[in-house]
């Protein structure tokens, strides 16, 4: 599995579109709407990483940031709707890893959290969910960086193993999530989706590192291990 990341943010909308796209990247999540709930679980469930707005009920991000810089070297990116340089340099001079202005593009916000777990030995992400991003709210796929064009068939495949990295799907299991797609679909069509994909999204499909068969079972997105 990824990093368990704890978002703050005191706008559900906005705390769910981040939720989305750092699943659909492989982390595991925990949301909470405002500074006491976020000081709170910090200490319980001790996450890699925090995502921190600056303006929050209770308890700012800046005033849990403080708090939590006295007992965890945890990492904190802030966020803020203000775009004052002295609420910036105060974050920083807390102790946050880094700082957004919003608004700003999901996409953007996960690359920002990928080099920061990069940068901490405990919490650096698997070599395969570094290589691979899948983006359920715009259908996209990306490898190393670069985007790849998958089918609707192969899209829904990616899209429901990724949401339970690790996890072995039957091939009747994965032909649930394409049905409405290709209505002609059988268990044989998502071997034929598999080898497709593994053409795309690995360094050498005769040797996979991400889209792994489970011989006598099916098959599985193998996020949490080593490549």
């Amino acid at each position: 599995m990824g990093a368990t990341i704890l978002i703050a943010d005191d706008d559900p909308r906005h705390a769910e579109g981040i939720r989305r796209y750092l699943v659909a990247a492989g982390h595991e999540t925990i949301v909470v709407h405002d500074g006491l709930a976020a000081l709170e679980r910090a200490r319980q469930d001790r996450p890699d990483l925090l995502i921190l707005d600056v303006m929050m009920p209770g308890l700012s991000g800046l005033e849990v940031c403080r708090t939590l810089r006295q007992e965890s070297d945890v990492l904190v990116l802030m966020v803020t709707a203000r775009s004052d340089e002295s609420d910036l340099l105060l974050g920083l001079d807390l102790g946050a890893d880094d700082y957004m202005t919003k608004p700003f593009s999901p996409r953007e916000l996960v690359a920002r959290v990928r080099t920061l777990l990069r940068r901490s030995s405990r919490g650096a992400l698997p070599p395969a969910a570094q290589r691979l991003l899948i983006d359920s709210a715009t259908h996209r796929v990306t490898v190393d960086g670069s985007p790849v064009e998958c089918t609707r068939g192969e899209f829904a495949i990616l899209a429901a193993m990724a949401g339970q990295p690790d996890r072995v799907f039957s091939r009747a299991q994965l032909l649930h999530h394409t049905r409405g797609i290709d209505r002609n679909s059988t268990e044989r069509t998502i071997d034929m989706y598999v080898m497709k994909l593994r053409r795309k999204i690995e360094h050498d499909p005769r040797r996979p590192e991400l889209l792994l068969t489970v011989h006598g079972v099916g098959y599985k997105l193998a996020f949490g291990s080593a490549s």
